[in-house]
């Protein structure tokens, strides 16, 4: 046998990419790359005031052409991306309390900064990641200020200010148009997170515990001002035996076919759904018993009538049993223990047909 291939972490750079944690680099190293050139605006017009070396210039070019791409392939390739850039926005706290001290604590551009640097770092980890910067920016600040003699110019020029415009205003919608975003995308994945709850997979109906929510509803609202509605209980006729004959494979495509008639069949209100197994349901709302009669017949012959491309003689059929709301259904249980009475009779019956309880 030969040597053991290496197998990377990742199987490509596509695949990469789709990781939520590496999506999170990507999305802060564009807010970097936006961030620190629009802070070194007013560093370098008090940079110009005060006539720094070149090596000053020299750390704030780094600073804002070098340390993003940096801290974006450090991030990127770390076998834990997002714990890494965690450490990264850390580090841009520590520049940014070096640069207040390189200022000279400068009254406007220390204030637009340090609230910069404070809604970053909350809107990327919360106050658990302010709380790990804010000291690393404080000891940055506390060591640069000493080295460089504790300048303290807090006088503001004009120019300054006006310097400090593009970060107060674009730095900050940008801001918000990411944190607009990802709550977008949290209430997207919410209301998906919601409908697999309470859907079925196999059938793509609305699941028993849903229905059942739904069917007690309805019972309430009967006993409330007197909506009438029906229930109709639908159990595939020698399921098992198809199962046996034809396999499960195509099990699961008769389970999808019928959830598509009852998906066809229902309207306005009406909820199919799955209970599990062979056995589905149809909630009608509002109906009475005729209208659940027509129903269920369509129901019966839309399944009668299926035709499976794989096995064209194979024959599906279902057993219903129905009944509407009545004062005496104290409860749901009650209810489905009429239309349940109801499918057994039109399974004793023969099968394939309709019986009301």
């Amino acid at each position: 046998m030969g040597p053991l291939k290496h197998v990377p972490y990742y199987d490509n750079i596509a695949d990469r990419s789709r990781t939520p944690a590496l999506r999170f680099v990507s999305r802060i190293h564009r807010m970097r790359m936006l961030g620190t050139a629009l802070c070194a605006l007013p560093i370098a017009s008090v940079l110009l005031e005060r006539d720094a070396p070149g090596w000053v210039w020299t750390a704030l070019l780094l600073n804002v052409l070098v340390w993003p791409q940096i801290a974006w392939l450090l991030a990127g390739r770390a076998r834990d991306p997002a714990a890494l850039e965690y450490r990264n926005l850390v580090l841009d706290a520590v520049a940014g309390g070096a640069w207040i001290a390189a200022i000279g604590v400068g009254l406007i551009p220390t204030a637009v900064l340090l609230s910069v640097l404070a809604a970053d770092r909350f809107a990327a980890g919360g106050w658990r990641l302010v709380a790990r910067a804010l000291p690393a920016l404080l000891a940055a600040f506390a060591v640069t200020w000493v080295l460089a003699g504790r300048p303290f110019e807090p006088e503001t020029s004009t120019r300054t200010m006006v310097a400090c415009l593009p970060l107060i205003l674009g730095y900050q919608l940008a801001l918000s148009a990411v944190t607009w975003r990802l709550g977008r995308t949290i209430a997207r994945h919410n209301r998906e997170l919601e409908r697999i709850t309470r859907t079925d997979s196999a059938s793509n109906l609305p699941n028993r515990r849903h229905f059942d929510a739904r069917a007690a509803h309805a019972v309430k609202l009967f006993k409330r001002s007197g909506r009438q509605a029906a229930l109709l209980l639908i159990d595939i006729d020698n399921f098992k035996a198809t199962n046996d004959r034809y396999g499960h494979g195509m099990g699961d495509i008769v389970v999808r076919r019928v959830g598509e008639v009852l998906r066809g069949v229902a309207a306005g209100d009406d909820v199919p759904a799955r209970f599990g197994g062979d056995e589905f349901a149809l909630l009608l709302a509002p109906a009475d018993r005729e209208r659940a009669l027509v129903v269920a017949e369509r129901v019966r012959i839309g399944i009668a009538d299926l035709v499976f491309e794989a096995e064209p003689g194979m024959r599906c059929t279902v057993s219903i049993g129905l009944a509407e709301t009545r004062s005496a259904h104290a409860a749901l249980a009650d209810w489905i223990r009429d239309v349940d009475a109801a499918l057994y009779r039109a399974k004793a019956a023969g099968r394939d047909r309709v019986e009301a309880g």
